[in-house]
């Protein structure tokens, strides 16, 4: 026996006749709480970075071979077994110098040259070409400077056969403590693209962040990062957001942060671990042996250890608010993965 539909019905059975074709047209959605695929490295270098405790080798307070202190060291990896760290120092003149260190266990480090008075927060990257880059602030008038040096000897003798120093634009009190993206030879460093990024002393107020491009060795361009800016501010930073440093893990490339919750208060700086892919911050919880809270200049690099085996590298300035007994100064420590 039939039965008649109603106009309701007809109208409903109409509709879901055109939501079912529509959805085999349309294609497939991700799933609404797919996680991007960033994450997973993220939190696996995230307990790298944290647990110093669990470090395969820590050295607190480091110091060169000279005495110096290492404050706001970054290391990288010349050749298996040898290692370079550039740092600055306050001398005995009141200004900071930068030095260039070698080492062949990560923890002890041979002092090698100085790169003069009124360098600080200096970074290094090697040159497809064999040579190096330096880059530092420079004072008087707070700025960028970049070095090149065509090989190993000229780098530890400090003799630059090139340097540029970079106009301030973004700020007309200071801009500084670089750190470098990457280098680009078409073919030599007369002609060449290197990516620096740097911060920005923003209304002679706070630092925040910028991004540079040095063109041939000659042209300079900066901008704001505000996006950068913004994924730590979202967690209550109010101070400055300073230096900073990059690395490529498990094919991912994240960036290492300081952040500084109160300005003027050193024992507010915290380390925040950025992910390029997604544009987020994360705050790192870093437990130290005896409980330090404060950790500033964060630098990391990905590196083969003495014996062969693949390590993430990590550098942290612990001021001395908040910081426990016998831990102020440069922390220095690996772990392997």
């Amino acid at each position: 026996m039939f039965r008649l539909l109603s106009r309701r019905h007809l109208a409903s059975a109409a509709v879901a006749f055109v939501v079912s074709v529509t959805a085999l047209l349309l294609p497939p959605r991700a799933h609404a709480l797919e996680a991007p695929p960033s994450d997973a490295p993220r939190a696996e270098l995230r307990d790298l970075l944290e647990n110093v405790t669990a470090a395969n080798a820590r050295r607190y307070r480091a110091v060169d071979s000279a005495g110096r202190t290492m404050d706001a060291a970054e290391v990288v990896q010349e050749s298996p077994g040898r290692y370079l760290a550039v740092y600055h120092t306050l001398r005995p003149d009141g200004r900071f110098h930068a030095a260039l260190a070698v080492s062949t266990d990560l923890m002890n480090w041979t002092f090698t040259t100085d790169f003069g008075a009124g360098s600080s927060q200096p970074t290094i990257k090697s040159v497809s070409d064999g040579g190096y880059l330096v880059a530092w602030e420079q004072d008087p008038s707070n700025h960028v400077a970049v070095h090149y040096y065509p090989d190993r000897a000229s780098l530890a003798q400090g003799r630059a056969t090139r340097s540029f120093q970079a106009p301030r634009s973004l700020s007309s009190c200071a801009e500084g403590t670089p750190n470098i993206y990457s280098v680009r030879l078409a073919p030599d460093i007369d002609h060449s693209v290197i990516d620096i990024g740097g911060h920005y002393y923003a209304d002679c107020s706070v630092d925040r962040q910028m991004r540079a491009t040095l063109t041939n060795f000659s042209s300079w361009t900066a901008t704001r990062q505000n996006s950068v800016d913004n994924a730590m501010l979202h967690w209550g930073v109010r101070g400055n957001i300073g230096d900073r440093d990059d690395v490529v893990f498990r094919g991912f490339p994240y960036g290492l942060f300081e952040g500084q919750y109160t300005s003027g208060d050193f024992g507010s700086w915290r380390a925040f671990l950025y992910d390029y892919s997604t544009g987020n911050a994360d705050p790192l919880r870093i437990r130290t042996d005896k409980g330090s809270a404060a950790f500033a200049n964060p630098s990391l690099t990905v590196l083969d250890t003495p014996d062969g085996r693949r390590a993430v590298m990590v550098s942290l300035f612990i001021p001395t608010e908040n910081s426990a007994a016998d831990e102020a100064g440069q922390l220095l420590y690996y772990r392997t993965y």
